[in-house]
């Protein structure tokens, strides 16, 4: 049976508004910023069109990337870098509860309004149940880590230390830039909505071009590119 189109009660073609999702998640843009955009290419769409578009398509778009990258990924088992980043929402702090491979890609983000023994539990299972388990898990000196860890079996598995964590402190710098390109998040379930979506979109662009020559970069680059054209094509 074939599969049908996402795309199939809207006017706008499939390629303008991978585009436009595109642009919103993966640059520090507003909403906007990404009409004006558009606009200088010829096509005329609100902000509030592509805030539809990012809502519906982003999570589906980031949901197939997901499944892709995950059934190749037997090296993010080896290690993980884990930390969590102070976010406000709506004048109250929570927290950004991020895992990272050792080679920078974003494993799994979760939202919580502690940084308890409880909530860094939440979080490492549902890293767990998508990725399986670590060989060696990197971490802060916060207690919830270790209280967690040695509840799941894997305290013998935790390396703490200064610098040994700058993998996952690095990869929270995306999403500042992004945080303060949309003036903060108003609701927790739209932050959560918000860092799973950029989380896929920023590891199927990211490069890490200084690992490359310029040749390989572009080549990889325009992969990327098209792979992102054809996603979710009915």
């Amino acid at each position: 049976m074939t599969k049908r189109s996402p795309f199939r009660y809207f006017k706008t073609s499939p390629e303008i508004i991978r585009l436009a999702v595109m642009m919103y998640v993966r640059f520090p843009l507003s909403l906007r910023n990404v009409e004006d955009l558009l606009h200088e290419r010829g096509v005329d769409v609100s902000h509030e069109t592509v805030r539809y578009w990012w809502l519906k398509f982003g999570p589906m778009f980031a949901a197939e990337i997901r499944k892709r990258r995950i059934e190749g990924m037997k090296s993010s088992r080896w290690r993980w870098h884990l930390d969590e980043v102070f976010v406000k929402i709506n004048g109250k702090q929570h927290y950004l509860w991020r895992a990272v491979d050792h080679e920078g890609e974003v494993l799994e983000s979760y939202v919580t309004k502690k940084r308890d023994k409880k909530a860094a539990l939440k979080f490492l299972r549902k890293a767990m149940r998508k990725h399986g388990q670590p060989e060696v898990f990197v971490t802060d000196k916060l207690r919830s880590y270790g209280a967690a860890l040695k509840e799941i079996g894997g305290a013998e598995r935790q390396e703490t230390g200064r610098w040994v964590n700058n993998r996952a402190e690095n990869s929270h710098l995306p999403f500042r830039r992004r945080e303060r390109a949309m003036l903060r998040f108003r609701r927790m379930r739209s932050l959560q909505k918000f860092v799973s979506v950029h989380a896929s979109v920023h590891n199927h662009f990211n490069q890490e071009r200084h690992l490359y020559s310029r040749e390989n970069f572009k080549q990889n680059r325009s992969a990327a590119l098209s792979e992102w054209r054809g996603l979710c094509v009915g």
